[in-house]
């Protein structure tokens, strides 16, 4: 039977979307911020590389969370 609550994987589950949904805030709000005062282009590209990498590393770690479950699941 599978365990639900507050596990290590939960726990790594709410971390994850956490990232994804602060990295996304902040990539809309540099946006329209730097829209609104007019940054060069070059700045707001650096923002859109922040926002990659806060991506990239989110997706690293769902990556690593998805394979501690492949190996819980031979355990059982």
């Amino acid at each position: 039977m599978a365990q639900h609550g507050n596990t290590s994987e939960s726990r790594a589950g709410q971390r994850v979307a956490l990232i994804v949904a602060a990295t996304g805030v902040f990539w809309v709000l540099a946006n329209l911020i730097g829209a609104e005062y007019d940054w060069p282009n070059r700045l707001r590209a650096l923002f859109d590389l922040a926002a990659l990498a806060g991506f990239g590393f989110a997706l690293w770690q769902t990556y690593q969370l998805w394979r501690a479950r492949q190996k819980d699941k031979g355990d059982s």
